[in-house]
């Protein structure tokens, strides 16, 4: 059921409902915008995730929405919708800074091909959202803008690295968020935050990932993908539906339809219960068994199945992009703070990364597991399996990787998310509840291009377990 938009701060509502209640004259876009101006000026002091904000930008973008609508102009699916930008995405006139202080005046002249999507579709930046140093660390905080809070729980990690898009979509700043994820940066804070998230499938969004006007590497071209934060799965839909198709700015986006035909009989759903034979806490495996139920009620079959060749797939992963991170290095860690720097120097010595031979037979190994992965989804279309299987970790997880043991800690509870990264399938997370008193999340696994199936089985987990957010921070 819709909330009376009449009643409720506008805030409060996802995206859908914003969009319809401006094209119905409910509410104006200056109110849509100015209610998300004062809910960030409430609560992002206690959060710390939105770090460039465009407030007389985002208010003039209202007024010419509602000067369009009084005019009776045709507007977009998200009509003033709000949203926050990870801030290694362009927004044209604010600086791409990568959280350090070597791009803080790195101001971008046009706008990356999603934020373009989204304005196109009537959506608003209204800012940037922060991450970590230079993408990459799971880490939530950067030199520029400080560490980022998770709302449930301050002592609580909120994932990375997109984590300023997730903390602001869960506490109601924006209603969408636009990160990226290369293993579980989009999928990782939103579960941590209790929101949905969605990992697409490699080309089906446009993105330019250049900084500097340099292209990535090889690895790098190949495995991240931008992708929205909502906090329901039908406003991550409509996101979706904006998003995706061809660009002349990135080569690799590809003009497949982004819903596929409908299945003539039940879609048989893999349930992955311990990838990684780490264990799984008991409320996430509740919450994994429920969810089962819920879809095999809906119509789909259910059987338990194992991912092929994951631990030789996280092999694979970590040859192809640390060897390409090794390269660069030198050159990247006098951008990072000593500890963040000493820290990355202990990750690249316990991950593996090898010579250009051997990077690439790496690149054929990739293939063979695309291939295998192909052939699981046609017998199995969906995929379930927690998005990770142990709760949300503490604050300082990320920077405490002072052995081997401890280096296994932090990387196989991603080993889904990075595994679905590098062989380019869709993956949606959706909250599943509560463990430990702080949010936790299943992930939907699709085969390429069919996000739209993913969707579809995401919103039964919903109906299920329900929405967790907006919420306000705790202390």
């Amino acid at each position: 059921m819709s909330a009376d938009t009449t009643t409720t701060a506008p805030w409060t509502l996802g995206a859908t409902e914003l969009a319809a209640a401006v094209a119905r004259g409910e509410l104006s876009a200056a109110e849509v915008v100015e209610s998300h101006l004062e809910r960030i000026a409430a609560v992002n002091p206690a959060v710390n995730a939105v770090i460039q904000l465009r407030a007389d930008a985002a208010r003039e973008a209202a007024r010419e929405t509602d000067r369009r609508r009084a005019a009776g102009e045709p507007l977009g699916p998200l009509a003033v919708v709000p949203f926050t930008v990870k801030e290694n995405i362009r927004i044209a006139g604010l600086a791409t800074t990568h959280g350090v202080p070597r791009f803080r005046e790195h101001v971008a002249a046009t706008d990356a091909p999603p934020v373009r999507r989204l304005r196109a579709a009537g959506a608003i930046p209204i800012g940037h959202a922060n991450m970590s140093d230079l993408s990459i660390s799971s880490d939530a905080e950067s030199q520029l803008y400080g560490r980022t809070y998770n709302p449930w729980d301050r002592t609580g990690n909120p994932g990375g690295s997109s984590c300023g898009d997730g903390v602001a979509v869960a506490v109601g700043m924006a209603a969408l968020g636009l990160g990226n994820d290369s293993g579980g940066s989009v999928r990782l804070p939103a579960a941590f935050n209790g929101v949905a998230g969605l990992k697409p499938s490699y080309g089906r969004f446009a993105a330019d990932h250049r900084i500097l006007g340099q292209e990535p590497l090889l690895a790098s071209q190949l495995v991240p993908v931008d992708g929205p934060f909502a906090r329901s799965v039908a406003d991550l839909r409509a996101a979706y539906e904006v998003l995706a198709g061809a660009d002349p700015q990135d080569p690799r986006a590809v003009p497949v339809p982004a819903h596929g035909p409908r299945p003539t009989g039940p879609l048989t759903v893999g349930v992955v219960v311990d990838p990684a034979g780490i264990g799984v806490h008991p409320a996430i495996g509740a919450a994994l068994d429920e969810a089962a139920a819920a879809l095999a009620d809906a119509g789909y079959a259910v059987e338990e199945v194992e991912i092929p060749r994951l631990f030789e797939a996280l092999d694979c992963y970590g040859k192809l992009i640390m060897t390409e991170f090794g390269l660069s290095w030198p050159r990247i860690r006098q951008l990072l703070t000593e500890k963040g720097a000493r820290n990355l120097d202990l990750f690249l010595e316990r991950t593996p990364h090898t010579d250009l031979g051997e990077f690439l037979r790496q690149t054929g190994v990739r293939l063979g597991l695309q291939r295998d992965w192909a052939e699981l989804l046609e017998t199995h279309p969906l995929l379930l399996t927690p998005t990770c299987p142990h709760p949300v970790p503490g604050v300082d997880v990320f920077t405490e990787d002072t052995d081997a043991e401890g280096h296994a800690a932090l990387t196989l509870p991603r080993a889904v998310c990075a595994v679905t990264s590098l062989v380019g399938v869709p993956a949606v997370s959706v909250p599943s509840g509560f463990a430990d008193g702080l949010p936790q999340s299943l992930q939907l696994i699709g085969r390429m291009y069919r996000e739209d199936q993913c969707l579809e089985a995401a919103e039964v987990l919903e109906r299920r377990f329900g929405v967790l957010a907006p919420i306000d921070p705790r202390p």
